[in-house]
């Protein structure tokens, strides 16, 4: 079967509410394909990598990370702009330096993040600095770094950005990020840009901030940023968030303060399973005109989107249990390793590394919960999938280049998985597994 064919075979919900998956190769996975010896991403062999590096492992696409990127560069040629890769989407250092020498700017939104990107090879001066909670030691760890442009969201933390400048004397570049108020339309705990959420400086109060920035001795005000969420499936936000802004960027001109840049964030969705987002191509049409108008450089701040579907987390088989009201396949991943499905309730395709003879038809096939071994009912990376299954099998996990490594974590004593990037026929492991040990390394026991 040709990689086109396995494409055109999406995921799909049949009418009693069971997803078909082992044909599901999303229209974004071109890295991934199957050969006579099963799935592969680029030219390697997935039977190849569980054989060198064991599972559960998480696999990323060099090239996959290098399109989408060039595919935003190339989308925004008309207008000056920086592609700012948002780092908390997947933080490995090879993913970094692929990004970095690609000529990628970074948001970061710790100190932790910004050494990454450093160590990486990245520029400073193009890093943008979010998040709610900067520190006395995050600012003047970053402004002793020359970073390119703090995005600030808070009175409280414009003036301490400021102190901290001034007892370096240095001068702050900041923006103020701005919340409009806009609906994203996407999950509740991935949506920022509404007045309830925690992020940003309230669209009414904007200028009033801007004014008091223009006061302060040692900021210097270069740009307006604004981010609605994540996993944005539609234009439409995104030119009402724009039109916000652009009303903003007039108004401070009137008061004499003039801008370098417009950030408007990230948030562009993927397709993990059946969604349809709007493609970059289509997304930057939408934007250009009010854009090229404005006259500033543009900075976006994609996560997600590049590097989602770049990626695919390795799970094998350990035990299937069919019972009477459900089956369960226990894989030796588990929500410690992938948390989006049990915290965001996403759904993520779930394909076999060999295809069943016959396809889908095949009388193996079963409905599956594909559950991990972590003690938590809430425990399971995908529900109701159709899979012909043995003990053994070799599950890829799709869309999981972001959020999926990046938020795993130790629960119940579980080391993390290893990492590996392919480029062409080429493989390498980017991310050591984690050792049982190492996790209490640095515990002691009570002296009494």
């Amino acid at each position: 079967m040709s990689n086109s064919e396995l494409q055109a075979c999406v995921t799909v919900k049949t009418e009693n509410g069971l997803y078909i998956d082992p044909k599901a190769l999303t229209a974004h996975l071109s890295a991934l394909h199957y050969s006579d010896d099963g799935l592969c991403m680029e030219q390697v062999s997935i039977t190849e990598l569980v054989k060198r590096y064991d599972t559960p492992c998480y696999v990323y696409s060099k090239q996959a990370i290098l399109d989408v990127y060039q595919a935003y560069s190339d989308s925004f040629a008309t207008v000056d702009h920086q592609i700012c890769y948002a780092v908390k989407a997947n933080s490995n250092l090879a993913v970094l330096g692929v990004l970095a020498q690609a000529g990628a700017g970074f948001d970061i939104v710790s100190r932790g993040e910004l050494m990454r990107v450093l160590a990486a090879g990245g520029d400073v001066s193009r890093v943008v600095f979010s998040g709610v909670g900067k520190t006395f030691g995050d600012i003047e760890y970053a402004l002793t770094q020359g970073i390119g442009c703090f995005n600030v969201e808070s009175i409280s933390e414009l003036a301490l950005i400021n102190e901290v400048a001034a007892q370096l004397d240095k001068i702050a570049p900041i923006s103020l990020r701005v919340n409009p108020d806009v609906d994203a339309k996407t999950h509740p705990y991935i949506s920022t840009g509404l007045k309830d959420n925690k992020f940003g400086i309230a669209h009414e109060d904007a200028v009033a901030v801007y004014e008091q920035a223009a006061g302060l001795s040692h900021i210097n005000i270069v740009g307006i940023d604004c981010h609605i969420g994540s996993q944005l499936t539609e234009v439409e936000p995104f030119i009402a968030a724009l039109d916000k802004v652009v009303e903003l960027i007039h108004k401070l001109g009137n008061k004499g303060i003039t801008l370098q840049h417009v950030d408007l964030g990230g948030g562009l969705g993927v397709r993990y399973i059946d969604e349809t987002p709007v493609s970059i191509a289509e997304f930057a049409a939408a934007l250009l005109p009010k854009l090229s108008e404005l006259g500033l450089k543009v900075f976006f701040e994609p996560g997600r989107s590049i590097v989602a579907n770049a990626g695919v987390l390795l799970t094998r088989v350990d035990v299937l249990k069919p019972t009477e009201h459900k089956n369960f396949a226990i894989v030796d991943a588990a929500m410690n390793d992938l948390i989006r499905p049990a915290l965001y309730q996403a759904e993520m395709a779930v394909i076999p590394n060999i295809l069943p003879n016959k396809g889908i038809e095949t009388d193996g096939t079963q409905p599956w919960d594909i559950v991990g071994a972590v003690c938590e009912t809430g425990d399971f990376l995908a529900k109701d999938r159709l899979l012909s299954l043995s003990t053994g099998d070799i599950l890829a996990i799709t869309g999981a280049g972001a959020y999926g490594f990046a938020m795993s974590s130790n629960y119940n004593s579980r080391p993390r998985a290893s990492e590996v990037m392919v480029a062409d026929d080429r493989h390498q492991l980017i991310g050591k597994r984690e050792t049982v040990e190492a996790l209490y390394a640095n515990e002691s026991l009570w002296q009494e």
